[in-house]
This record gives structure tokens, C-alpha cells and sequence, in this order.
């Protein structure tokens, strides 16, 4: 597990961004995405034999790193949560607020786990 920043309670310390330490992750944060979790990286690695590209598995480390960071940090987790409800509410003004916070939720995210 790599050391970050404070950001107040977090339920695991960030994982490094290997297919184990993310399946470890999971398995604490969200144990129900596991047989997901899976499917894709066979999905991943699958395509990267086809294309001869370690793209397609390089995709899958940050995606699965992405959820993890909003899954094991409660203040993301959610926030992204109430974002995701009200991305279709009926007033245009709630729904353009939770765009907004979606979109600072995963740039604070992304930024995270790319370091």
C-alpha cells in the first residue's frame, strides 16, 4: 500500500496499482464487485493478446484504481453517490449542480491515483 495525503477517514490506505493490491482493495471495500472486477480484467487481457497493446489492461488497472479510491474514502464515496442520483432530477438546477460535483469528484480522483 502506497502513503497519499490526508483526506480524512479512509477505510483502507490506497492500494499500489497492481491487479493484486486492487483485488485485495476490493475485497475490503466493495466484496460484492469482485466477480466484476474479474470479468473485466479477463475482458482486458483478453483483448491485449488481440492487439498485441497493454492498453486495454493499463485501462483496467485505473478504472478498478478509480473505484477503489471513491469506494475506501467516505467523503468521495458520497459524494459521488448523491451526484450520480441527481445527474436526472427534475430541476435543471439540482442536476447541473450534481454534474458539477461529479466531475470535481472524479478530476479529485483521478488526480489521486495517477501519483
Amino acid at each position: 500500500m502506497s502513503t497519499q495525503a490526508d483526506h480524512g477517514h479512509e477505510l483502507i490506505p490506497r492500494p499500489e496499482k497492481t491487479p493484486d493490491a486492487l483485488r485485495a482493495a476490493l475485497a475490503v471495500v466493495a466484496p460484492r464487485r469482485m466477480a466484476e472486477m474479474q470479468a473485466q480484467k479477463d475482458e482486458a487481457f483478453a483483448k491485449a493478446v488481440e492487439w498485441q497493446s497493454l492498453s486495454p489492461v493499463q485501462s483496467w488497472v485505473l478504472t478498478w484504481a478509480r473505484d477503489i479510491e471513491i469506494a475506501r474514502r467516505p467523503d468521495l464515496s458520497t459524494r459521488h453517490d448523491w451526484a450520480k442520483r441527481n445527474l436526472e432530477h427534475q430541476d435543471p438546477a439540482v442536476a447541473q449542480e450534481a454534474l458539477r460535483e461529479l466531475s470535481a469528484v472524479l478530476d479529485e480522483v483521478m488526480k489521486a491515483v495517477r501519483t
